[in-house]
């Protein structure tokens, strides 16, 4: 998977979510996934689809794996550990997992923020994680990948349709139906090409997407 397929992705997943558990900004958690995961290359998110580092905790029901981790629990050395995180089924499984873990309590402070240095800054705050430059670091991953187009102004929920109408899919405002429509439509135009060409620049979304052409097409 390419850095913009990853980024795509996790983007489809975390924007369905977010607002069932009242957070209102997606770019800092797209970057946490990066960050966390290594582009989602590292064993724990490749293998078992946890792509933001979660251990279990005491209230963890589910699957787990034990694994060799770092931590900075003063600045500027780590040590190594091992921790049990949790496993997920799915990509999208893992990406909802997220959000739970950060139902807790601990995290109430999160919903409602819009700003993504303030969503940041909290959770690090909060104990999410022990890097002493978390923060710098995930801006950065922010900044680097212009991930602040997933965040929900309406300034850029129009740029999201434009991008999807040049054949940029990108992680969006719209609804399921209205990416399905909108998307079959640009097929239907030909800006999508033929056979392999078309699942290519679909990607997963590919079988769906066909099918409403062929229902269009009738």
């Amino acid at each position: 998977m390419t850095h913009k397929e990853f980024i795509e992705v996790i983007a489809k997943y975390v924007i369905k979510y977010a607002s069932d558990y009242g957070i209102k900004v997606h770019s800092p958690i797209i970057a946490q996934a990066i960050l966390e995961s290594g582009w989602g290359g590292n064993t724990l998110a490749s293998k078992y689809n946890n792509f933001f580092g979660l251990k279990c905790g005491g209230s963890w029901k589910g699957k787990s794996v034990n694994m060799a981790t770092k931590e900075e629990y003063t600045v500027g050395t780590l040590t190594d550990i091992r921790a049990n995180f949790r496993v997920f089924d799915s990509i999208e499984d893992g990406v909802k997992g997220y959000f739970e873990f950060i139902n807790y309590s601990r995290y109430s402070n999160l919903k409602g923020v819009t700003n993504p240095e303030e969503y940041c800054r909290l959770i690090k705050a909060d104990g999410y994680a022990t890097s002493s430059t978390y923060v710098t670091n995930l801006m950065r991953v922010i900044r680097d990948n212009n991930l602040t187009r997933f965040d929900g102004t309406q300034e850029n929920v129009e740029k999201e349709k434009e991008d999807m109408v040049s054949g940029d899919i990108v992680g969006t405002q719209l609804t399921g139906a209205e990416i399905i429509e909108l998307l079959a439509k640009e097929v239907i135009k030909g800006r999508y090409g033929n056979g392999s060409e078309r699942k290519q620049k679909l990607g997963e979304l590919y079988p769906i997407i066909q099918k409403r052409v062929n229902e269009l097409c009738k």
